[in-house]
């Protein structure tokens, strides 16, 4: 795919969702860290269900780690691997307090060392909270990249290292949003929406299902 091709699906993204945002419920950066912690193998919609109830009462790490493990995993018990989750909020809880003064770190290193926080979660918390022009791959992003030549590559790294690239440098900041809903509600995974797409036309894609 070419530049002036990559430039006019990321012009009617904006023009679509000027201001994309994360369907991810939250207040502050800690909530944002927590939910997307949250959020790994598990539905947005599940994490916000949980994370309703469990901010009003614990919504700083101080108040997280006063909570206990055992309170975190009885409100999270909704969602995917609650056990190990608990655990890992706790335990970065912890960190925040000790090393960080409460904050949640402006670096990949630091966030990288949280437990439960992997590469794709530290580029979420760099792009949301600290403007970063970071994309974190999931498997929405993965597979709009791959299936529509923009950025296809084998892997999560190779992906994200050719978005980066090939990105135009005005879309940085809000592509990561534009693929994952574009990836979430249009070019889904069993039967892409071709048809009702808004890059249909520039998308090079062999197999489209415009019915």
């Amino acid at each position: 795919m070419n530049r002036e091709k990559r430039q006019q699906i990321f012009s009617r993204l904006r023009e679509n969702i000027a201001d994309p945002r994360s369907d991810l419920e939250f207040q502050s950066n800690f909530e944002l860290l927590i939910s997307v912690l949250l959020s790994a193998q598990a539905t947005d919609i599940s994490v916000n269900k949980a994370t309703a109830r469990l901010y009003p009462v614990a919504n700083t790490p101080e108040k997280m780690l006063a909570f206990g493990e055992d309170s975190v995993r009885e409100y999270i018990k909704t969602i995917g691997l609650f056990n190990s989750k608990a655990k890992n909020v706790i335990a970065t809880c912890e960190i925040l307090i000790e090393q960080h003064g409460s904050q949640v770190p402006d670096d990949r290193a630091a966030l990288e060392a949280l437990p439960g926080v992997g590469r794709k979660t530290a580029n979420v918390i760099l792009n949301i909270a600290f403007g970063h022009p970071t994309i974190a791959v999931d498997t929405h992003i993965f597979r709009v990249s791959n299936r529509t030549g923009i950025a296809p590559g084998k892997d999560v790294l190779s992906v994200e290292k050719r978005l980066l690239k090939f990105v135009p440098e005005e879309f940085k900041l809000h592509a990561h949003h534009w693929l994952i809903l574009h990836g979430r509600y249009t070019c889904i995974a069993r039967k892409p929406r071709c048809g009702s797409c808004i890059i249909e036309d520039l998308c090079e894609f062999k197999h489209k299902n415009i019915d």
